[in-house]
């Protein structure tokens, strides 16, 4: 990529003497703050414009030289790559965190919020999770300790008894999944807020009134949680090949 500006990359060389290991360090640290501001820059401009953005957009967004993104990311998709796996590493640490509160209501519910406002930060980043089968390697590595997280929350949470007995963890996943939905359907960043809420209440126990749930079977008989839970597949188009409204 020798064709591409330099410009905004931090340089220098270590010089030799007792200094030499400071301003060593000092172009690592640089690297680093840039390939940060790559990494937050390509999350507005995704979410703002979609996955057509180029690498060239995210750099300008940044405010570095489009030499220094390429220095960083050979090509647009080793960016995208590395936000899909940081994106699946914070919802792991999310739900580890949840499992880990004393107040298991609290942890399970700060970890619903947390996953849902990362939904809603990256939701640019969900048409490569909906698909592309880029996105289920970076899923995969993460998806086993979610799922102990999300189970431990689940059962924490129930035998404090702040948790419906009969709610399961593939409750949550699909909780996810409708907080995502009112974000893309609605174009209102915040508004799953109010939809959580709802729903949480609905997860608690306690009142008399509640009567039980249906479709007990539902998560047995469909692995909510396997090689493509991370969303369900899309509808199919109609008969016409017309997409639906």
């Amino acid at each position: 990529m020798a064709a591409h500006s330099a410009s905004g990359e931090a340089g220098g060389s270590g010089g030799s003497g007792g200094s030499g290991g400071a301003r060593a360090s000092r172009p690592r640290r640089d690297r680093e703050l840039n390939r940060r501001k790559l990494l937050a820059a390509a999350r507005e401009v995704f979410r703002d414009h979609g996955l057509k953005a180029t690498l060239d957009d995210v750099a300008r967004h940044a405010g570095l030289g489009v030499g220094t993104a390429y220095r960083h990311f050979a090509n647009k998709q080793a960016l995208i790559d590395e936000l899909v796996d940081d994106m699946f590493a914070r919802v792991e640490e999310a739900t580890r965190e949840g499992a880990e509160d004393a107040d298991a209501w609290r942890g399970l519910t700060v970890s619903l919020e947390r996953v849902a406002a990362l939904q809603a930060l990256d939701r640019g980043l969900r048409e490569v999770v909906l698909h592309s089968d880029r996105a289920m390697p970076a899923g995969l590595r993460h998806q086993e300790q979610i799922r102990r997280n999300v189970d431990l929350a689940v059962e924490r949470a129930k035998e404090q008894g702040a948790l419906r007995a009969d709610a399961e963890p593939w409750d949550l996943v699909v909780i996810q999944q409708m907080l995502a939905a009112v974000t893309e359907r609605t174009g209102q960043p915040d508004l799953w807020r109010r939809y959580l809420r709802l729903l949480l209440d609905g997860l608690r126990a306690g009142p008399e009134h509640t009567e039980p749930l249906p479709g007990e079977d539902y998560g047995r008989r469909f692995d909510l949680r396997g090689s493509h839970w991370i969303d369900p597949p899309s509808p199919d188009p109609d008969a016409s090949g017309a997409p639906r409204d």
